[in-house]
This record gives C-alpha cells, structure tokens and sequence, in this order.
C-alpha cells in the first residue's frame, strides 16, 4: 500500500479511502447511467442479441467514464489527483482534442 501512495502522490490513509470510494461511485453510476441510455434507445437483452448488447454498453461508459471521474474527483476534493488521471485516459481514447495544452 505504501508503494500504491507513492506512486499515486498521496499523503494519508484517508485520501486513499477517498480515491477508492470514487473510482467505485463513478464505475457504478456510469454503468446506471449507461444502462438508462440503452433503455431509453429501446435497446435491451431480449431484442438485441449479447454481443452487440454489450459492445453498445462499453461504447457508453468508456467516454462517460472520465467525465463523471473527474467530476466526483473535483466534488470529494481529489481533483489534483484525478484530473490528470482523467486527462491520460481521455487521450489513449482518441478523444485528447477536448483539452488544450
């Protein structure tokens, strides 16, 4: 855990409980949200068949993933740790154009 919290920049037990309570609210919320986007597309299990079901799914919470991170990074006081978190993410998806350097 110690090598964890220096590679990451963290100083205490508490930020790293904080930063683990955010990766989790926003992998849950994205994947909520995700979902009521497809149901509100009309798309679900029992008229699409799995693969393009899930492929769908993942193609909705890969972009909205570091926006809501950075969001609730900002709102629990993290931002200086998941902004350029975010930022790296962004970049490897092809979608980097959104910031300026």
């Amino acid at each position: 855990m110690e090598n964890l919290k220096k590679r990451w920049g963290i100083e205490s037990n508490f930020q790293f409980v904080i930063i683990f309570v955010v990766f989790a609210i926003n992998g849950s919320l994205s994947a909520r949200i995700s979902g009521f986007a497809m149901k509100y597309l009309g798309i679900n299990n029992e008229n699409t068949h799995w693969i393009p079901y899930y492929l769908i799914l993942i193609l909705l919470v890969l972009p909205l993933y570091p926006f809501l991170l950075m969001f609730f990074g900002w709102l629990f006081g993290q931002s200086k740790f998941f902004f350029p978190f975010s930022k790296k993410m962004l970049k490897s998806m092809g979608l980097g154009f959104i910031f300026k350097n």
